[in-house]
């Protein structure tokens, strides 16, 4: 049987597809970028088709970069940016309209209906999430409210609801000719849709959104095998799917209560093993699944979101101008011995975990003429560190687990500033992976464990190898008062939108 492994990662800026060992060591890799997409203040898009073709793009490259065919693969997974919504045609294959991005804001007015009918606690209680512009449902209501002939073809199950791991598994089945639509429990949980305990949709769900059942995908477990691909990879089980977060976690082998990790994308995403119960969160987290292994029971996480973390730092090189290129935003911040006692809240779509106010905007606080560009960019790193403290200290409170470390990932965990500012705020040690990209890494482990060339998750135990560990080094005294003033900064984010 072929060995290798194959991952696509369908992330929010780019899309990447990874070919691996089972033990992890990453043999070919190619990634393109696709358009963001901007129509409105609050809107962000995504052309499906584009992602499509990138997709297709990124395989086809790859293999040319391994020198062999499909046929060297065992199987491939799928790990994708969660709650970005696409409906698209049963039979022309063609998308109704651009996707939905999981940060765009067009559904506030939707949502600010909801929550004044006092269904928020209801509505976390069935799905561990609060209601929030952040998650499908909300999406998925306005485009088969807004977009012409919509709803009517969901209701005859001729149009199709999906994140981008059903558009993707559906076009690599066959598309129009009999591809495969689902989706599996994690990503589901982040719909607003699905009941986090019996892992199906919910019928009382649907009926408050409005959603026809017949549009949904078929929910199945994180790994397990979906079917066959066609085309490029014609032939190669499809073995697993997983949200990006998710597939994190489990590429970090965080497959223990208790066990947390941080990855630092577009958005940063904390997210903690909890085990095969699901504990819902008295301090702004979500509860949603982790992941399930075929017929095992599931395992949930709670997760605390953040909206903004590295899109900051290309905001300040797009919008601002400050830096050329993101990776020198750590020399620029470098330049300063401290923060100058500037603060940088970045609530361009609102705050996220754990303070969930959709009527934050973004705010510089504390400048002065002493300000320069330096202490802008070291403010914009350490607000990406004092967000994930916030939703550390939330998630020990309601899981009353002590953090022993934070594990991380993603493209900014290479920021080593920020890595020391990270475990100085926290207090405790951050330790980052020897592999930053564990998303595709983790949705291959989960391939890999459908098709049994990778035997247990103790093999992924084993496999897992950290490239540093950063110690806390700041004094109690300074940490209080960064964290103090930080505090008094996010207050000043609030109530800027009526």
């Amino acid at each position: 049987m072929a060995g290798l492994i194959g991952a696509i990662d369908q992330g929010t800026t780019s899309t990447r597809f990874i070919i691996t060992t089972p033990s992890g060591d990453i043999r070919a890799v190619h990634q393109l970028e696709h358009k963001q997409i901007f129509p409105k203040p609050g809107w962000v898009e995504h052309d499906a088709r584009e992602i499509w073709r990138n997709t297709q793009g990124v395989i086809e490259t790859a293999l040319l970069k391994l020198g062999k065919g499909a046929g060297a693969l065992a199987a491939i997974g799928v790990t994708n940016q969660r709650e970005t919504t696409l409906v698209w045609d049963r039979k022309t294959g063609e998308p109704l309209s651009p996707a939905i991005v999981w940060m765009d804001m067009r559904t506030q007015p939707y949502i600010e209906r909801l929550l004044s009918n006092g269904s928020a606690d209801w509505v976390r209680a069935k799905t561990g999430l609060p209601l929030a512009t952040y998650f499908s449902a909300g999406k998925l209501a306005w485009l088969l409210d807004t977009v012409p002939t919509a709803r009517a073809k969901a209701e005859r199950g001729e149009a199709l609801f999906g994140t981008m791991d059903s558009w993707l598994i559906w076009n690599l089945t066959g598309g129009v000719k009999g591809g495969r639509h689902l989706t599996d429990v994690t990503n589901a949980s982040r719909t607003l849709l699905m009941n986090l305990a019996t892992l199906q949709w919910d019928q009382e769900l649907l009926e408050f959104f409005n959603i026809p059942r017949n549009c949904l995908p078929e929910i199945c477990s994180s790994s397990e095998i979906y079917g066959s691909c066609v085309g490029l990879l014609s032939g190669v089980p499809i073995g697993a799917a997983l949200g990006d977060q998710q597939a994190s976690l489990f590429g970090q082998a965080c497959l223990s209560p208790g066990e947390a990790k941080n990855t630092y994308g577009t958005g940063c995403f904390l997210l903690m093993n909890i085990g095969d119960k699901p504990h819902m969160s008295r301090h702004g987290l979500l509860t949603t699944v982790a992941y399930q292994l075929s017929e095992q029971k599931p395992v949930y996480a709670l997760e605390g979101s953040i909206a903004i973390g590295g899109a900051l730092v290309q905001w300040l090189r797009d919008n601002l101008g400050l830096i050329e290129h993101s990776h020198l935003i750590e020399a620029l911040a470098q330049t300063v011995a401290d923060n100058g006692d500037v603060y940088f809240v970045p609530a361009f779509s609102g705050l996220y975990a754990p303070y969930w106010r959709n009527d934050a905007r973004g705010v510089i606080a504390g400048l002065t003429l002493y300000s320069n560009k330096g202490h802008i960019a070291r403010a914009a790193l350490e607000a990406i560190a004092f967000q994930t403290d916030d939703a550390l200290a939330a998630m020990v409170v309601d899981s009353q687990l002590a953090i022993k470390q934070l594990k991380v990932d993603g493209g900014m965990a290479a920021n080593n500033l920020l890595m020391q500012f990270q475990a100085d705020i926290l207090n405790a040690p951050v330790v980052r992976s020897s592999v930053l990209e564990t998303t595709a890494l983790g949705v291959a482990y989960a391939a890999g464990l459908a098709v049994g060339v990778i035997k247990g998750v103790d093999d992924i135990r084993s496999h897992w190898r950290a490239d540093r560990c950063f110690e806390p080094m700041m004094d109690l005294n300074s940490r209080h008062c960064l964290k103090a003033s930080w505090k008094k900064a996010i207050s000043r984010s609030f109530g800027w939108i009526n």
